[in-house]
């Protein structure tokens, strides 16, 4: 205090400081220990990324539309992990000549990842309700990471199969709390909207991926594909964190009251026998085509399969805290959004697997013709996948659902009923007609599903409806497959390569996926409407941990 001061104030006791310029300075005044070095409270003055994110993070919230900022950033996350699903497969004649090695091998690329994400989706989809969405996408995306930069370096093909487990790993806890902070941010009345934008870029990205990844592989090599994958995912990363709610009233994260609490309502047990399940039944379907239906490699997966559906029913039965409360599985907007997904998927990834074969050895289309024409289907599923969305909020989810089954069903009817020269133009309509299907049905059976549960439970409910449809789509590749080759031996075709012969076990195949497409619709027809007498508001979401 100055001396003029101290004179006024009366009190001989106070310390003189004759240079005001230390006045509230932290190091020689107990109170501006409560400041920080710019002048302003010490409780904001934070490190700059901080302080960046905070403000970009309170901007945005003020905006009206912020849940479609977000809904924005998720989907370039999804991008930035699902473009190099198609395109890789490309590489594998080049990657077998690299590593030495041989298909039966690398078909593990494409099936570990399934096995991993089945195994691991039910416990990140516990973890995103109990410890918050935003964590685990976050940590999603940085296992992402590791996976591309493992990927790009792998020196032999045992940590190219390890770098792409990974991939399914992290795809679990990616693919279950994205799905789960959308349904979040929109009001029911809203969500199937956004998941028409999630369904056109989760079909799209691995179109727009064979566009534009083929020439990289072409011309830099397949592992120039992983770089280009990490650039993206670091931006993705960046935005994610920029924009996605953590403080203020619309946080996604839940906030327990302690660890040890959150902890305590992770049910390890249905967890872990879902994932035994789900794992045992897609491995049992893998093997199965390769060794032959009666090996034991195929009978003791399935045997665990069975077992661990007993304990998981159980389980769930008795626990406090279940994986999934059994009261959702009493609800018809649980279980037929779920069985119509799994069903249509069933017949539009056979249809996807037998289509180029049916192409290529049966009419003599080359390679690159195929490719082409194959392209229509992806495309609509993209294209018309939010445009149902907007739809199904006038037409209801129910008709929006039949129609897109009954479409996949049509599609997989044309694909039986080729003759020994079909058009192109017939070619291309049952293409087109199983991609607006599964782009139709996408949206109205995810947001469905999600109308039905707690929002407290998204994460689970993302989990099982994903985990539904890769059990469909596995089931779909592997059983057509079986069909197929088994009609080529019951008809003494073995030694056949090419030609119209081979038609009618590619016909046998594609009537038994019409068949299940029927199963499709069945459950799609009782799926109900969610009531759109009023718009409700967006619901409160809580505060961040």
């Amino acid at each position: 205090m100055s001396r003029a001061a101290r004179a006024n104030s009366g009190d001989p006791e106070l310390p003189l400081i004759d240079d005001p310029s230390v006045v509230l300075d932290p190091a020689t005044d107990p109170g501006g220990a409560s400041l920080g070095t710019t002048g302003s409270e010490a409780s904001v003055d934070l490190p700059w990324p901080i302080m960046l994110r905070r403000r970009v993070e309170r901007r945005a919230q003020r905006s009206p539309r912020y849940q479609w900022w977000v809904l924005v950033a998720l989907l370039a996350g999804l991008f930035a992990l699902n473009f190099t699903f198609t395109v890789f497969v490309v590489a594998l004649p080049t990657i077998k000549g690299e590593f030495h090695t041989n298909y039966s091998v690398l078909t593990w690329v494409s099936t570990g990842p399934l096995l991993a994400f089945g195994l691991a989706a039910p416990l990140f989809g516990k973890a995103g309700d109990l410890f918050g969405y935003r964590r685990l996408y976050l940590w999603g995306l940085g296992g992402a990471m590791v996976a591309a930069v493992l990927t790009a370096t792998a020196p032999n093909v045992g940590v190219l199969l390890f770098a792409r487990c990974l991939d399914g790993i992290q795809g679990a806890a990616t693919g279950t709390a994205s799905m789960a902070l959308i349904l979040r941010m929109f009001a029911p009345e809203d969500r199937v909207k956004a998941m028409g934008w999630w369904s056109m870029v989760g079909a799209g990205g691995p179109v727009i991926g064979v566009t534009l990844g083929a020439p990289i592989i072409q011309y830099f090599g397949w592992r120039t594909l992983f770089w280009v994958q990490l650039g993206l995912l670091l931006v993705s990363l960046a935005v994610v964190a920029l924009v996605l709610p953590s403080h203020g009233r619309r946080a996604v994260d839940d906030q327990a009251p302690t660890p040890a609490g959150r902890w305590q309502g992770m049910d390890w047990v249905g967890s872990w026998s879902l994932s035994g399940a789900v794992t045992g039944v897609m491995l049992s379907l893998s093997i199965g085509p390769v060794l032959g239906w009666s090996s034991a490699a195929v009978l003791i997966p399935a045997g665990v399969a069975v077992v661990a559906i007993i304990v998981f029913v159980h389980r769930e039965r008795t626990c406090s805290t279940p994986l999934i409360p059994p009261r959702y599985f009493r609800r018809r907007n649980f279980m037929l959004p779920m069985g119509t997904r799994a069903f249509t998927m069933f017949a539009y990834f056979g249809a996807f697997f037998l289509f180029p074969l049916m192409m290529e050895e049966v009419y003599g289309y080359s390679v690159t013709s195929v490719g082409l024409i194959s392209i229509a289907r992806p495309l609509l599923f993209s294209v018309s996948a939010p445009i149902a969305g907007y739809v199904a909020v006038h037409i209801g989810e129910r008709i929006s659902a039949t129609f897109g089954s009954v479409c996949v069903l049509a599609s997989m009817v044309i694909f039986a009923e080729f003759g020994t020269a079909p058009s192109i133009v017939v070619i291309v309509i049952a293409l087109c007609l199983a991609g607006l299907g599964m782009g139709v049905v996408s949206p109205s059976t995810s947001s469905s599903q999600a109308n039905e549960v707690d929002p407290s439970e998204f994460g689970v409910m993302s989990a099982a409806q994903q985990l539904a449809t890769q059990v469909g789509e596995v089931a779909g590749i592997q059983i057509l497959i079986t069909v197929q080759e088994s009609s080529v031996k019951r008809a003494g075709l073995t030694d056949v390569h090419h030609g119209v012969a081979l038609l009618g076990p590619f016909q046998d195949a594609f009537w038994v996926g019409a068949a299940v497409a029927v199963a499709g619709v069945a459950c799609s027809v009782f799926i109900k409407d969610l009531p759109r007498t009023r718009r409700a508001r967006r619901p409160g979401v809580a505060t961040a941990s």
